[in-house]
This record gives C-alpha cells, structure tokens and sequence, in this order.
C-alpha cells in the first residue's frame, strides 16, 4: 500500500472513544464483533476444526461439535481461552493497545478498564502473543533491503553498584541483542531476538528473510562481511567514521524503526526482561507493519492472530531459561 503524501498519518481511518463506546454498548455486540472475525466463513470448532457444528444449552459453553464430541465456545482455541473477563474489555484493550503508539503499561490499562494490575499485565502478554509470525506470511523479501541489530537493555550507570559489579563487558555485551530487517519496497520489517550476533547469526536471518539476488544494506560489522556475492548483492557504510549515507546504502529506515522500539522501552515499560523481550518485538514489528490501516482493520488484523495459539499464565511466567529481570 502506498501512503499518501501527507503529515503524519491524518490519511488513516481512526474511531474515537465515543464511537467505540457505541459500537460496543453491550457484551452481545462484542461477542458478534469477535464472532464475525474469529469465524469469517461461519462457525468452526476450537478443539478440531469442524465446522459440522449446532448450538447447544451449556451454561458456558453455547456450541457442539459432533465430530470430536465437545463444547466449545468463541474463545476455543484462541488466546482468549480461560479468560473470565468480559469480551467488551478485550475489545478496549486491544483498542487501546493499538492506539496507543509506543504502547501502553499495565497499570494505565489496569486503571482504564477496571481490572487489577496482574491481569492488565497478562491480558497485554496475550495481545503481544497474537503478532507471533504475523509478519512471516509473505516468505522472504525481493529487496532492496536494510539489515541491522541493536541492543535492549538499560543503562549500566543506572544501576545499583554491587550489580553494576557483575556485569560482564560493555556496551552491548550485557544486553540482549535484536536483528531486523526491512524491505524498501514495501517498508515491512521483520524482527527477531537472536543469542549472538555473529556471522552464522546474522547472516542466517538474512538467508530466512531476503531472497537470492537482492541487494542488502548494512554497517560495517564483522559478522555482514564476506555476505555470499553469489546469492546477494551487497553495500555497506561505515559509521566508525561517521558514515551514515553513501548514494543508496544506509540503514536509517531500519534505525527509525529501532528509535520507535526504544520509545516505548524506556517511555512506556521502563524494563523489557529478556525473558519476555521477543513478544515485545513481535509486537512493535507488527504495529509498524499494520501502521497504514484504518483503527478498526488493525483491530480486526490482531484479533485474528489470537485464532489459533494459548497462553496459560503458568506457562507464562514459567522458567524459559531466560532472566526475568531487566536492567533499570
């Protein structure tokens, strides 16, 4: 889709609070409005998949499916599964969530919906989890494409002393690292946690996401160089010496976008443990791919990335291998 030339994003097709509070005054309108997006070409069984179905008298669970012989309601199968909470306040968190640019903390949605911090908190991790692999449909990229990583974590000075003690190295050794990338023609990017970022690393995820034969943009790391000449074309500046831009090759699509991301980790959430760091990236890479939309198809777009996949808050807070905790 191209945008037209026009100051920020005016062009794009919003709705109020008002209007939102009109659309969905009562639980049955939100049920519908889940219902026509989670099931477009009529009802489908969350336990199998059968669209064989019939309403039934449960108390909680309205529909039958004959073919696995289960109950099953709109939230079967979904991120929604186990939720007790009114499908009319999912409809304000998602909407809130996507309205609000570099995100918003549990405890303003905690306040703005009316529920305790802990389940703002586990409603906004299942929010995140529907962006998992949104952006992956389309396979890989023709390019031209930029490629680069950062680090999340927080400032060494910011700690207290006796951790700043522990810490490893410096710059980004004790952070967690992020590589992206984005395709020029279409301005999506694609974004991902990686453990190290080292020549199989990176130029693996440029073998995932960007076709033979396109031409790659990067900095001067190590890890890009010697990029196979046989499968890519590739350009790089250098900005040890304060190159940014030579003719066609920088990254500084790709940097606006990692400057968006850490708005929001120091703005809005102030700490992204790396234990959840990768939802968080799946989420920005999805808001910034669904930017050009009207509010209510990127409501409709995430809701339809909850079909599919669960979310037990026991898994989630689970040990993952990963620290929990975040520098400050």
């Amino acid at each position: 889709m191209t945008a037209p030339k026009a100051p920020g994003k005016s062009y794009r097709e919003g709705i109020t609070l008002m209007e939102l509070a009109d659309m969905f005054p009562d639980e049955e309108s939100a049920l519908k409005w889940f219902e026509e997006r989670f099931w477009p070409n009529g009802r489908v069984c969350g336990h199998c998949g059968g669209t064989n179905t019939i309403e039934a008298t449960h108390g909680q669970m309205p529909y039958w499916c004959p073919d696995c012989r289960s109950y099953f309601s709109i939230k079967t199968g979904t991120l929604l599964e186990y939720t007790q909470l009114p499908l009319r306040k999912w409809v304000y968190a998602i909407y809130l969530h996507l309205t609000s640019l570099k995100g918003i903390s549990s405890m303003k949605l905690h306040r703005d919906i009316g529920v305790s911090q802990k389940t703002a908190w586990y409603m906004l991790q299942r929010i995140r989890k529907a962006f998992d692999d949104s952006d992956d449909g389309d396979g890989p990229f023709d390019g031209p494409v930029e490629v680069d990583e950062t680090y999340v974590g927080g400032k060494a000075k910011n700690m207290h002393a006796h951790k700043r003690a522990q810490l490893t190295g410096r710059g980004g050794v004790d952070k967690t690292p992020v590589v992206g990338i984005k395709d020029r023609d279409t301005n999506q990017v694609r974004a991902q946690v990686v453990s190290a970022t080292d020549k199989p690393t990176l130029q693996g995820f440029i073998w995932n996401h960007a076709k033979p034969g396109a031409m790659v943009y990067t900095d001067e790391a190590r890890a890009y160089q010697g990029l196979s000449p046989l499968f890519y074309q590739h350009e790089s500046v250098q900005h040890s010496v304060s190159e940014y831009v030579r003719g066609m090759a920088h990254t500084n699509g790709l940097e606006s976008f990692w400057s968006m991301l850490k708005r929001g980790y120091i703005g809005i959430y102030h700490k992204i443990s790396p234990k959840h760091l990768a939802r968080y990236v799946a989420e920005f890479s999805g808001r910034h791919n669904i930017r050009e939309s009207g509010t209510l198809s990127q409501m409709g777009w995430l809701v339809k990335g909850m079909v599919g996949k669960q979310m037990r808050y026991h898994t989630l807070i689970a040990d993952n291998g990963l620290p929990s905790g975040a520098r400050s």
